[in-house]
């Protein structure tokens, strides 16, 4: 595994797993399956209805807590209530998450990320960060924060770059983490000419060449499985690097092209839906 150093000191892996759209039974397998390998990074939410799920993986992993790089998200209709930080680590069953985010900037995200804040002083979270956000959201949320976010959850992979944001996050000490690094499992992405060249060059599969182009390009991914065989194969990413020009060769597919697009009128759903996290099994 690779690791990268947050602004703010804290080691954080260049690699994890997503658990996006799974159910609690499939969380809970996946996790334990990506512990076995070299996956320390596991990625959750509010959203997900599965944190429960996430928090008995880990501890059915045999790996001792601190091992494990814990992220998570808060929820919109839960930056206004009085404990959400309290109730996301009651529900994935542990003292302290290593990384929680603000999920989407919609509803009152000010106060969510206020409620971070305080969570990271008090020592219930050991770094803070966002997700969603464009750079006009994240400069907002710089010009009034008393502890920097350390990183950018959002959209990343070669077909979108977003090169203008990432040299903003750079300047400002804050880390990208792709949370489609495979551009959702795109055929089109996926049998590139230049990612099968290279798969045949260094014997992998042309996911794994992209998940090395996402780590050597400074992202940190985090894709979704639930199949074993592919979890496995998304952490055998480490014993080889991809050069120079191939890195370019990759970066020249940029088309700038998005697979999920914010609208005011997803932000407005989003303040409103309400997860139900209290009923997750």
């Amino acid at each position: 595994m690779e690791y990268i150093t947050l602004s703010n000191g804290v080691k954080m892996p260049m690699a994890g797993l997503g658990t996006y759209l799974l159910t609690p039974d499939e969380a809970e397998n996946a996790v334990i399956t990506a512990l076995k390998t070299e996956c320390r990074l596991i990625d959750t939410a509010n959203a997900y209805v599965n944190e429960k799920a996430v928090g008995r993986g880990m501890k059915k992993s045999g790996l001792k807590r601190e091992e494990i790089f814990l992220e998570t998200k808060l929820w919109p209709t839960f930056y206004e209530e009085p404990n959400p930080v309290e109730k996301t680590l009651e529900r994935l069953d542990t003292d302290y998450i290593d990384l929680l985010l603000i999920h989407q900037p919609a509803g009152n995200y000010i106060e969510g990320y206020r409620k971070m804040e305080k969570a990271f002083k008090e020592g219930k979270v050991r770094a803070i960060g966002l997700s969603n956000f464009s750079k006009e959201d994240v400069a907002e949320i710089l010009s009034i924060c008393e502890v920097k976010p350390v990183v950018l959850q959002t959209e990343l992979h070669p077909y979108l770059r977003e090169l203008e944001l990432k040299d903003y996050l750079k300047q400002n000490g804050i880390v990208s983490q792709s949370w489609y690094p495979l551009g959702h499992g795109d055929k089109n992405l996926l049998n590139e000419k230049v990612f099968v060249e290279l798969a045949n060059k260094y014997h992998k599969s042309t996911a794994q060449i992209i998940l090395r182009w996402h780590i050597q390009d400074g992202n940190i991914v985090i894709p979704g499985s639930k199949n074993k065989e592919h979890i496995k194969a998304n952490f055998d990413i480490f014993d080889f690097v991809l050069t120079d020009d191939e890195m370019k060769a990759i970066d020249a597919i940029n088309k700038n092209e998005r697979y999920y697009t914010r609208t005011p009128e997803k932000l407005a759903y989003y303040a409103k839906w309400r997860p139900d996290v209290e009923n997750q099994k």
